[in-house]
């Protein structure tokens, strides 16, 4: 039996898109890749659209280090889009972003994944510890929920 669709309401943050001609594949549908594409869009889309993150100068950098995604329906161009965020952990040095796929106006999702940032130092890529600015910006998008 396939695991339930994730629903709009256990996501904190939205993000509307439109889907391109180019993210469709041959067979008719948007190709997996686009997927992490919009996952990694949403995650900065929020981090600047909060001031939290300059990408020209900030000190402070996310580097992805992990990523899922699981697909639950198709989704074509010309479909409208929310991509759904959240925060599923925040550790010390790296962040566990929740994220899905919703076509406009549905409330389950038609693809659920993860995305994993360990924030460096931008000069020598070591990771520290999480400002304390960016947690204060991550903070309403905290959920608790069971990773698999």
């Amino acid at each position: 039996m396939p695991a339930p669709r994730p629903r709009r309401d256990s996501y904190r943050e939205f993000m509307s898109l439109e889907t391109r001609w180019m993210d469709n594949d041959v067979y008719g549908h948007v190709n997996n890749v686009q997927y992490y594409s919009y996952f990694d869009t949403a995650v900065n889309h929020y981090l600047i659209k909060t001031g939290w993150l300059d990408i020209h100068q900030g000190e402070v950098i996310g580097l992805v280090v992990e990523t899922r995604c699981t697909y639950h329906a198709s989704v074509a161009f010309p479909d409208r889009l929310d991509i759904g965020l959240r925060v599923e952990r925040l550790g010390n040095s790296s962040v566990r972003y929740g994220i899905a796929v919703f076509r406009e106006g549905e409330d389950e999702a038609a693809a659920e994944g993860y995305f994993v940032h360990v924030y460096v130092d931008r000069e020598t890529n070591v990771p520290g510890p999480l400002p304390a600015s960016l947690r204060t910006t991550l903070k309403p998008l905290v959920v608790n929920v069971e990773t698999k």
